[in-house]
């Protein structure tokens, strides 16, 4: 079954102080690099920004789309509505565009565990990372009702579909460091995400 990249790069990187898409990482911006990740698992790939001017600034492959969000100031939730909108898959892996260190086998993974379900998230920390998950276009509804009552906390939605949680010991025994949810939101992140990659991460 095909399935769609969805990165969100919509987030004002306020603690960053610069725009954290086009930070150089590894000899290209980090949304790049996060696209050549996703790109290994997924037959396309949307990137879900807040502007039509932070559109303008990206130069991603001519077989990326990038999109507008569709209700405008609806934080990260939004940006998962308006890429599964914008999906032609029934599935899509949605990431955020900070997270230099995707895992591909644990992508892989998570893709195994759709059946019966409307969406797959990890456990990480005793907590469900929403922004490294599987969704269906089945949460559409159930997202959009959120995104419209101003009810922006993506775990709420999850109560109304079928979510199959990945367990944390089978999330560490594929990235036993974690890596695939370091993000980038200050300089410190940046220096040790730069660090990682000259060691070959």
């Amino acid at each position: 079954m095909e399935v769609t990249g969805i990165i969100l790069a919509g987030g004002m990187s306020r603690r960053l102080g610069r725009n954290k898409v086009l930070v150089p990482m590894g000899g290209e911006p980090l949304v790049n690099r996060v696209n050549g990740r996703l790109s290994q698992v997924a037959n396309r790939t949307v990137v879900v920004v807040n502007s039509r001017e932070r559109a303008s600034e990206l130069e991603l492959p001519d077989k990326v789309r990038v999109v507008v969000d569709i209700h405008p100031d609806r934080a990260t939730l939004g940006g998962i509505f308006t890429g599964l909108s914008e999906a032609d898959t029934q599935w899509s892996i949605v990431v955020g565009c900070d997270m230099p260190f995707l895992n591909v086998t644990l992508l892989r993974k998570m893709l195994e565990f759709r059946e019966g379900y409307d969406a797959v998230v990890p456990v990480v920390d005793g907590y469900p990372e929403p922004t490294h998950a599987l969704y269906s276009r089945t949460c559409l509804p159930a997202i959009e009702r959120k995104v419209l009552a101003n009810d922006l906390k993506i775990a709420r939605f999850y109560d109304e579909v079928r979510i199959n949680f990945l367990p944390e010991a089978q999330v560490d025994q594929l990235d036993p460091e974690g890596l695939s949810f370091f993000n980038i939101n200050t300089p410190q992140d940046l220096d040790r995400a730069n660090s990682l990659i000259e060691q070959g991460r």
